[in-house]
């Protein structure tokens, strides 16, 4: 069925309507609204994977970095299921002050936590983010409108029409998750400008979606960044640490956007570390990109070129860049990354500070993979996205990302003076 901008329109009314009755909803209907979605999934395995099917036998053409986040399986249903769960075990954000105090006139004022509203979400062939982002934003009391990729059309209308009929038996209102089946980009240039109806825009995806968003929105929109992550192998990194780190923040899953694109060594150990670590990536299928440095220390890499410093790959692709100190990585890195997730290694207490102080960053790492940019290993139990500006939200969105600020000041006949 086409949408049309009336149709939008109906849904956005129909999106404040749920979120005036979510925002109401004590955390205990909440949390049984999360319970009843996540066990509605692990029933519908079958419906789900079957829909599923139908989207990757028409993306079978398309590079394997591209159906790797398509693809479903009983394990990652599984794994959302869990997802939800975990989101119905966290502390409900709207159920708590964030402080309160009395003022010089004896005004009780409080700050506390509100849902934003309406969220609408512009995403690419990720299924996993329609499951995600329903029970953050039901969690946080904010009704959804979701704009899934084309190629997934048939796995995102699975899903959502299976957490709809959770909430219906659970007597809650269905609207709360909506989906746009109609995939024309015009319909998502209108979401981009439905005002009045979605308070927050959020898109999820690769940089030319983003920039879009970004470009073209008249709806506020929450900034989520492509990946151009580094991995610096600092002077006093433990070799075998070094190659464990990056090999995993590499190929463990090549195709997301807290995989690690980049590689910097220190000099000082680039002669010996670099090839074991080259080694390592290339057992796995990695194409190596290095500059001339790097190229003289391992000669089978291809050259990298200056367009290769901004990009992000999105597969089993890394380049690889030798510099004299922390300062030239950092000031590098600062350069070509887009404020994601940056990773140092070392044994030095003193580098690995001034790597966290100094690297610009929404998530900064001493000795560990990149990999862990992610709502559930944070403990959100899903994400929303990863904000990589710097107002509102940074870094993993969680719950608390969804939420706003309200003052409620109790007064009893307080007037100002002067």
């Amino acid at each position: 069925m086409d949408v049309t901008t009336i149709d939008l329109e109906q849904m956005g009314r129909a999106a404040k309507a749920a979120a005036t009755v979510l925002s109401q909803l004590t955390t205990a209907q909440k949390n049984a609204g999360l319970l009843a979605m996540a066990t509605a999934l692990e029933t519908h395995t079958e419906t789900i994977l079957a829909a599923n099917h139908e989207d990757l036998k028409a993306a079978a053409s398309l590079p394997a970095k591209f159906t790797d986040r398509l693809v479903l399986t009983a394990e990652r249903i599984v794994d959302m299921a869990a997802g939800v769960r975990q989101v119905a075990a966290l502390p409900d954000p709207t159920a708590q002050t964030d402080k309160a105090w009395v003022n010089h006139a004896g005004l009780n004022i409080a700050q506390k936590r509100v849902p934003l509203g309406v969220v609408g979400m512009i995403y690419e062939a990720r299924p996993n983010v329609t499951v995600d982002a329903a029970a953050l934003t039901f969690k946080s009391g904010n009704a959804v409108i979701l704009r899934g990729g084309k190629e997934a059309l048939h796995s995102n209308l699975a899903l959502a029409t299976v957490l709809q009929a959770a909430l219906t038996a659970q007597g809650l209102p269905k609207d709360a998750i909506q989906l746009i089946t109609d995939p024309k980009r015009e319909v998502a240039n209108q979401m981009m400008h439905l005002n009045g109806y979605i308070d927050v825009l959020i898109p999820r995806g690769g940089r030319g979606l983003i920039k879009a968003v970004v470009e073209q929105a008249t709806v506020p929109v929450i900034e989520t960044g492509a990946g151009n992550c580094h991995i610096y192998v600092d002077a006093y990194a433990q070799a075998q640490m070094a190659i464990d780190i990056v090999v995993n923040a590499k190929v463990q899953r090549p195709s997301v956007c807290n995989a690690a694109e980049k590689l910097l060594i220190h000099a000082d150990v680039a002669n010996a570390q670099l090839p074991l670590i080259a080694a390592a990536l290339q057992a796995h299928g990695v194409e190596l990109r290095g500059d001339e440095r790097a190229r003289a220390i391992v000669p089978n890499m291809q050259v990298a070129t200056e367009e290769d410093w901004d990009t992000e790959y999105n597969d089993l692709i890394m380049a690889v860049k030798v510099v004299d100190s922390e300062e030239e990585a950092i000031a590098h890195i600062n350069a070509h990354n887009t404020k994601h997730s940056e990773a140092i290694i070392t044994d030095n207490y003193q580098n690995s500070q001034q790597f966290l102080q100094q690297v610009d960053a929404a998530v900064v790492y001493v000795n560990a993979s990149t990999r862990f940019t992610d709502g559930f290993e944070f403990g959100f139990g899903a994400e929303i996205g990863i904000s990589t500006q710097k107002l509102h939200a940074r870094g993993p969105m969680g719950l608390a990302a969804l939420t706003t600020i309200k003052y409620q000041v109790l007064g009893n006949g307080q007037v100002r003076e002067g």
